[in-house]
């Protein structure tokens, strides 16, 4: 086993008794479940908007090559320039690149989990760049040296009295300073940055091919801020992000916001077609969008798995995961924790080293029944299971192990030569430490069935 398997198990122990954690888990999601419980009332067939998005999407990923051929086009058509990066070094590379070809000290970014992935901010600090977040969650995750905790939302593990202390140690406000305090605060500090960076990164919720534009959502303004306030907006997105039609973002952000926050619609919704052009007062006089790669194309090989590519990053699964609210999103290792990075996590990064997070699951359904784009979640995670045993990426003691359970299994004397109390003793021996050793495994009963049903006809 792996250091990043033996890591997942001790953090996953943890979290799972701590109890303060869990209940700031259950209040936190518990508001989210309610707010999306009114968001989804705007629609009066919410099976039918999931259905229409999950087929645009998809559609977008099947033809993939063509529709990012053609958002590069008409991308490079309005002013704006496009550069691929194949994995997060040469993602790196080029940012850097730009960013001292235009002398820049300070940039603003915007949440953005791509850049997570990038670990942008620790790769430009010794480079002399400092980047600051302005999203105000990712502003507290970077201001206390945590990282993000969930994909929407990145300190929903803090609780209002956690978050009031980190400003406290950092800043000396009050330790009991309300929500309204710490965010007035922080406005007032970020809108300096603003006027004063030489640069801005976003990321892109989509790109829409046939405008060749980048579409961003968000609730606090530093998104446009962040792309138009700069001289110059670099925006990193993965290539999965495309979407064919800008028609059809009346139906991808009302879902994004309703299964994202409960919102019918985020507060700031913003198309990005380039850069400032002679007839605009404002935005950047350069425009950089770069696509990444970074293991997506490995996951776009793999059917059915490819579906997860489809993903809108609304979080949702997250949120009903019942694993996810035991062991947190930290535990997981991964920028993408929850079902959706259980199942892109092994083929972003490594099958080999990741395939545990295929097994950290309850199988129970609720991922895919909560995705807004109607992704099978928890049938993609049987697949990974599947993939990691087809490349033996399975310990020879399983193989031997469920090689001998499909013998007996297929074979009813087989299944009959033992009692059971012989079955009960192997069990015990060969199965109770993978089964848990807070948990029992259930006895074999003392009759099987082919037994009962004999007895049950002679009466």
């Amino acid at each position: 086993m792996s250091e990043i398997f033996d890591k997942f198990m001790v953090d996953s122990e943890v979290k799972s008794f701590d109890l303060k954690h869990r209940s700031t888990i259950a209040y936190n999601m518990s508001k989210y479940d309610a707010a999306v419980s009114r968001g989804k009332q705007q629609y009066l067939n919410l099976a039918m908007a999931r259905r229409q998005a999950s087929l645009k999407k998809y559609k977008s990923i099947e033809h993939l090559e063509d529709s990012l051929k053609d958002f590069e086009l008409n991308f490079i058509k309005n002013g704006g320039k496009v550069l691929w990066a194949q994995d997060a070094d040469e993602a790196n590379a080029l940012i850097l690149d730009i960013l001292q070809r235009h002398k820049v000290q300070m940039l603003v970014k915007s949440k953005s989990m791509v850049t997570e992935e990038l670990q942008l901010d620790h790769f430009l600090k010794p480079h002399g760049i400092e980047s600051i977040e302005t999203d105000l969650g990712e502003y507290i995750v970077q201001i206390s040296g945590d990282k993000p905790y969930h994909i929407v939302t990145p300190v929903m593990h803090k609780s209002a009295a956690d978050i009031g202390l980190i400003f406290h140690e950092k800043f000396g406000l009050d330790p009991e300073s309300t929500p309204q305090q710490i965010t007035a605060f922080v406005r007032t500090t970020l809108r300096e940055k603003f006027a004063t960076a030489g640069a801005g990164i976003t990321g892109a919720n989509f790109l829409i091919s046939n405008s060749g534009s980048v579409a961003l959502t968000e609730n606090e303004g530093n998104g446009v801020l962040s792309a138009s306030m700069p001289p110059l907006h670099i925006v990193v997105a993965g290539i999965e992000k495309v979407i064919e039609n800008i028609d059809d973002l009346h139906l991808f952000w009302p879902l994004l916001a309703t299964f994202g926050t409960g919102q019918n619609i985020t507060a700031y919704n913003s198309i990005i077609s380039g850069p400032r052009q002679k007839d605009e007062v404002d935005g950047p006089t350069e425009m950089y969008v770069i696509l990444l790669d970074n293991g997506r194309s490995r996951l776009l090989a793999q059917t059915p798995q490819r579906r997860a590519l489809s993903c809108i990053r609304c979080g949702s699964c997250l949120n009903g995961c019942p694993v996810y609210h035991n062991i947190g999103g930290h535990t997981y290792g991964s920028v993408y924790s929850g079902p959706i990075g259980a199942v892109i996590t092994p083929h972003l990064n490594s099958m080999m080293h990741y395939k545990h997070l295929s097994y950290a699951t309850s199988l129970c359904g609720k991922c895919t029944e909560v995705c807004p784009v109607n992704i099978d979640l928890h049938h993609l995670l049987l697949e990974n299971r599947n993939t990691a045993v087809k490349n033996k990426l399975s310990t020879r003691i399983e193989n031997l192990g469920m090689y001998a359970w499909k013998k007996v299994m297929m074979n009813r004397k087989l299944m009959d030569f033992a009692g059971a109390k012989m079955k009960n003793f192997a069990l015990k021996k060969l199965f109770a430490k993978s089964w848990g050793k807070r948990r029992d495994l259930p006895p074999v009963a003392a009759k099987n069935f082919g037994q009962l049903w004999q007895e049950r006809s002679k009466k």
